[in-house]
């Protein structure tokens, strides 16, 4: 795409697109975002036992959203449009999901305490960092993931179907169906097989 034809962007599709745009100088993603996070807050500050009402407001919150699904107070997203959830779906406590870009859940999703989805990111010279410009980058996590406390999930990673990432991880790359994964960077421990259906617990 020419300069011209960038120059001529909202930073919405800017935005939307993975270039650098600033997120601060565009009223409507200002308003996007004051929006969920009001929604966020009634949400976190709803009453456990009211599930009812929690439900229909999560769904407010998010863009498209399976029937069977559990979020534990409190919740935060920047946008909440961007994020696509499947069936079976449970996030524990204090789940951070920065949906600049989109991030995707397919069916059957556990995720433990303390997660975070980053779309976005910054440029790494401080230049045009300081001018607050950011690119956001999507997200796709697979079917039958279990996500464990503490993991951070950057940019533009893709997770496969049947993974477990081990808590504390930092997933920098993406990670293939059907394994173990574990660590800062988050890398393959191994795949996950037969004998795994014997137990219950370990790597």
């Amino acid at each position: 795409m020419s300069e011209q034809s960038t120059s001529e962007l909202s930073e919405r599709e800017k935005m939307l697109r993975g270039q650098l745009y600033d997120s601060g100088t565009d009223l409507s993603l200002v308003g996007d975002r004051h929006r969920v996070k009001d929604l966020c807050f009634k949400f976190n500050n709803t009453l456990p036992s009211k599930r009812e009402k929690r439900r229909k407001l999560f769904k407010k919150i998010v863009g498209k959203c399976g029937n069977n699904v559990t979020v534990e107070s409190p919740f935060w997203c920047d946008y909440g449009y961007n994020i696509e959830i499947g069936e079976n779906f449970y996030a524990n406590h204090n789940t951070v999901i920065l949906d600049c870009a989109k991030v995707k859940f397919g069916n059957n999703i556990f995720i433990a305490p303390n997660c975070g989805f980053y779309t976005a990111g910054h440029p790494i010279d401080y230049e045009r960092r300081n001018q607050g410009l950011e690119y956001a980058l999507p997200i796709t996590i697979g079917d039958n993931v279990w996500i464990g406390g503490g993991v951070q999930i950057m940019p533009g990673v893709t997770i496969g179907s049947n993974v477990v990432i081990g808590g504390g991880s930092v997933v920098c790359k993406d990670i293939p169906s059907d394994c173990v994964a574990v660590g800062n960077p988050c890398r393959v421990l191994r795949k996950i097989t037969e004998e795994d259906k014997n137990k219950f617990y370990g790597c």
